[in-house]
């Protein structure tokens, strides 16, 4: 199955030649036979993101995928920015990468808010944290694995 994936990288510190999630990221996708369609790094600021979000819904992306921004500390507002577009959530996908990311770091998975869902143009919207094990974990245990089964029974 043929999937057009766009990145969004969300980030105060980050550029594009030091943005490894988003290279971590993209590589998967194309080791995976996905294809990697758009690409953009913007600043964790609640407009920006949400501007940069938007240019990518209205692109031929099945997939968003959005790295960074999904901790706690007063900067991350990735899910505040975003999750007003996901109009059915996917519960299971952030419980699993907690418990998966508490097998590997311990207790500090408790603070990701990584998150899943669709939004009303029916593309699949996936937040995930900044680092790049987590990036590495969510896309090649949770994401990748899913993604045709998750859009074919959306599409049903």
């Amino acid at each position: 199955m043929t999937v057009k994936i766009g990145l969004l990288t969300i980030s105060d510190t980050r550029n594009e030649r030091d943005d490894f999630s988003g290279q971590t990221i993209m590589q998967t996708v194309k080791e995976e036979g996905f294809i990697m369609i758009h690409y953009h790094l913007v600043k964790d600021e609640i407009p920006l993101i949400q501007q940069a979000y938007l240019n990518l819904v209205n692109t031929d992306c099945e997939v968003i995928i959005t790295n960074g921004g999904t901790g706690i500390s007063k900067r991350d507002v990735t899910p505040e920015a975003l999750q007003p577009f996901i109009k059915r959530e996917l519960p299971g996908f952030g419980e699993l990468f907690r418990w998966l990311s508490f097998q590997e770091i311990g207790s500090h998975g408790m603070a990701s808010r990584a998150c899943a869902g669709f939004n009303e143009q029916e593309q699949l919207l996936f937040l995930l944290p900044g680092s790049v094990k987590a990036c590495q974990l969510a896309m090649k245990q949770l994401i990748l694995p899913e993604i045709p089964h998750l859009l074919k029974e959306r599409r049903k």
